[in-house]
């Protein structure tokens, strides 16, 4: 193996190293991935030397673009968040010192949220990191702007560095964060993390699992504690659950727009009219507190509350106000049309993606067992991959387990920009109750209204 391709190998190891920091990891994790890389060379020597074809040649120089070799100098630029930036710099430093004797490493850090990369990345894609992490809402701009090499292209240089295929790592993760990574049938970013979504925190020191098992219950049992269960009905990411569990869709269309089925009859054969009811049975009850996007965790540590709807970024709310009664679960089931119906819910997983116009296409290492395992320790995110979500400490995760069991009614969510201020407006009219539960010909044309705000055609 050349001295330039060993080059280029470390420049891939160092990009996986640098965009797990990026993405919260811990010093655990940088030393797991010393050894990778070490891995990761021989298993590309042992390639080269068993193919010495021109193709195998090719595969390997796709590996050597943005981050460039240039003599013994290697350029590298790596975003990473705010609250990340001291621990990059000083694994940056660190992998200097390692490999000192190979080469000099010009490490440009940047700052930039996985929330706005998007965004930022758009602006000057060419400019961009050359790996960087991003939310899954995000792809579908991602891809369709070309900021995003697929994995048809880097699946010659994945399995050159890593003997992993494009196949190997989609049946290493879960169905819904390949689903998640994917766009009209084809991989473009390694799942790194899910638990983006919704469930149930709960006092069980005031609740049973039986009384959270529906919204019914639930309700009638935090009445009689004198308590309330909290619930964010102003946010389309929050009030699609009902409609999701009764069999609703909302899908991503190729200009940007969303379509949206919610004022028709579902696939399970609920109407939408039926489903706003019990939204509107839920939200009149004196027991429910319908609470402002954003301010779950104050509600939470007032102490008005005995259970909430809520993800594990309010954790450790919920763990400090309920104390030893801390709990978590799936969302209940709620009243139908006479049925109980189970609340879904919309699932969302952080991914790492490699710029389209960089060649440097290593990103595998930060995605594996290992490195997720790693990053659940260090932020408690939830893994994606299978092996890491069956640790004993993954499943110990009481935040963490809720999320789990909620994922299995969950669906990636795939909207467009144009549809959370008219749900956002409908579900606060649900919230304040200003549809009459009893006026079905008033409950459709608001959902008729609704349908036509969140397909309208984008700016």
């Amino acid at each position: 193996m050349s001295k330039i391709k060993k080059l280029l190998a470390l420049v891939m190891a160092l990009a996986m190293v640098l965009s797990l920091a990026a993405c919260g990891g811990s010093d655990s994790s940088s030393d797991t991935s010393t050894d990778d890389t070490t891995t990761t060379e021989d298993s590309t020597a042992d390639t080269e030397e068993a193919a010495d074809t021109e193709e195998a040649e090719d595969a390997t120089e796709e590996t050597s673009g943005d981050a460039t070799a240039s003599g013994d100098v290697i350029s590298l630029t790596v975003w990473g968040a705010e609250e990340d930036q001291t621990l990059l710099a000083e694994l940056v430093e660190g992998f200097k010192e390692a490999y000192a004797d190979y080469a000099t490493f010009d490490i440009q850090i940047g700052v930039e949220s996985e929330s706005t990369a998007k965004d930022t990345i758009l602006t000057d894609i060419e400019a961009a990191a050359d790996v960087f992490a991003f939310a899954d809402d995000q792809l579908a701009d991602l891809v369709n702007a070309g900021a995003l090499q697929s994995f048809d292209a880097l699946n010659d240089a994945l399995v050159a560095y890593t003997g992993k295929s494009v196949e190997d790592i989609e049946a290493a993760n879960g169905a819904g964060s390949v689903a998640a990574a994917t766009m009209n049938d084809t991989l473009y970013a390694f799942p790194m993390g899910g638990g983006n979504n919704y469930f149930l925190y709960y006092d069980s020191s005031v609740l049973s699992e039986e009384d959270v098992a529906s919204w019914d219950s639930l309700l009638a049992a935090a009445e009689a504690a004198g308590k309330q269960v909290g619930m964010t009905l102003s946010s389309g990411w929050y009030n699609a659950s009902f409609f999701i569990g009764a069999g609703f869709t909302t899908s991503l269309n190729d200009d940007g727009t969303t379509s949206i089925d919610w004022n028709g009859t579902s696939s399970l054969g609920y109407t939408g009219v039926d489903v706003v009811k019990s939204m509107l049975n839920i939200a009149s009850n004196s027991a429910f507190m319908a609470i402002a996007d954003g301010d779950i965790s104050n509600q939470i540590a007032s102490g008005s509350l005995c259970a909430a709807v809520s993800g594990t970024w309010d954790a450790e709310a919920a763990q400090a106000a309920f104390g030893d009664g801390y709990a978590a679960t799936k969302l209940p089931t709620f009243t139908c049309a006479g049925d109980q119906v189970q609340q879904g819910c919309y699932s969302g997983f952080k991914l790492i993606g490699v710029n389209a116009y960089s060649q440097n296409a290593g990103s595998e290492y930060l995605t594996n067992e290992e490195s997720q395992t790693a990053r659940f320790e260090a932020r408690q995110l939830a893994p994606t991959n299978t092996n890491a979500a069956a640790n004993e400490a993954v499943s110990a995760n009481i935040a963490i387990a809720a999320s789990s069991a909620q994922d299995v009614y969950g669906v990636v969510q795939s909207v467009g920009g144009k549809f959370w201020d008219p749900t956002a407006t409908f579900g606060e009219m649900i919230a304040q109750q200003t549809l009459d539960v009893n006026d079905d010909d008033a409950i459709q044309a608001a959902l008729d209204e609704l349908v036509v705000g969140v397909t309208a055609a984008v700016d």
